[in-house]
């Protein structure tokens, strides 16, 4: 099963001829599932080819405008397609505001159903076949809120000497017992899966954290993240204005990752003051953390394995 992650956007409070403002969608199969929305998020979703009216839910960071302005939108570019299936929108509180007062204020058409859940809170708030999506609240000037999408334990690897052992003949016993049922022989014996399967194995792990100062139950929260996306907003020189304005420097979310000892780091939400060659020293701070670092470029493409 396919998971893509496609960043949209890196830079924070404002959008930059080179950098839109912070956005990534993650793609699971045939669901897609957006992580912020700010103004220009369909040019990204454009540029990429991304079928946009696929998109499952919007997970929302947090209400300040560099987050949520392109939701508007979105929301009026999904009436011009059948939509059959209803379109979620997750967040903190006041999102429900924002969106209601954004379709009362425009006179938004919308022809399928919108769902908003406000959470504030650690909590399982959206799940589908195979996953579930957390949410974990940050520390910012507003509420606030990190996601976190992990899949269900897989089978285990199927072993066909112990099958042929067993006296399983190859054919539709063998899918039966990898699909997890029992199988009875002609003999009249039973043959559970687990006396042909492995251990079972980890699926995947995202997570997706922005405008927050450290908050110590984080590391935990994004354990063992095949992919954590973290924001790097400040270089380790500018950790007052940092801690002044509840953001994070690359250094720290370097120590988060090491930490809970993720795969892959990308840091994202730049500082507008930060050129590109400027952020060369991000990075270069944060691998002296976490050598698995990588800065997050837009319209960059990431593929998320299974583990081995």
């Amino acid at each position: 099963m396919n998971m893509e992650l496609f960043i949209l956007g890196t830079g924070g409070m404002m959008p930059l001829p080179s950098r839109s403002l912070t956005s990534v969608l993650l793609r699971r199969e045939g669901e897609l599932f957006l992580f912020d929305c700010g103004e220009g998020t369909q040019v990204s979703l454009r540029r990429l080819a991304l079928r946009w009216k696929k998109i499952s839910v919007i997970f929302v960071s947090h209400t300040h405008a560099d987050h949520v302005t392109g939701i508007p939108g979105i929301l009026m570019l999904s009436s011009q397609v059948e939509r059959d299936e209803p379109l979620y929108i997750i967040g903190p509180p006041r999102i429900r505001e924002y969106v209601e007062a954004s379709r009362r204020i425009l006179d938004m058409y919308i022809n399928y159903d919108i769902v908003v859940k406000e959470v504030s809170g650690q909590e399982s708030v959206f799940e589908g076949e195979g996953y579930r999506i957390r949410s974990y609240p940050l520390s910012h000037t507003k509420p606030c809120l990190a996601y976190s999408l992990e899949e269900d334990l897989r089978p285990g690897v199927f072993d066909p000497e112990a099958a042929h052992a067993l006296g399983v003949p190859r054919g539709p016993m063998w899918s039966t017992l990898q699909s997890g049922s029992v199988v009875r022989l002609d003999s009249g014996i039973e043959i559970r899966p687990e006396q042909v399967m492995g251990p079972r194995r980890p699926g995947r792990k995202f997570s997706f954290v922005t405008d927050t100062t450290w908050v110590p139950g984080l590391p935990e929260f994004v354990r063992d993240s095949d992919l954590l996306i973290c924001e790097g907003m400040f270089g380790e020189e500018l950790v007052e204005d940092a801690v002044d304005k509840k953001h994070l420097t690359a250094v720290q979310a370097a120590q988060i990752a090491r930490q809970a000892d993720v795969g892959r780091l990308g840091l994202i939400h730049y500082s507008p003051r930060y050129t590109e060659r400027e952020l060369k020293r991000l990075a270069h701070q944060a691998k002296r953390i976490f050598p698995a670092t990588f800065l997050a470029r837009d319209l960059q493409v990431i593929d998320l394995p299974y583990p081995e």
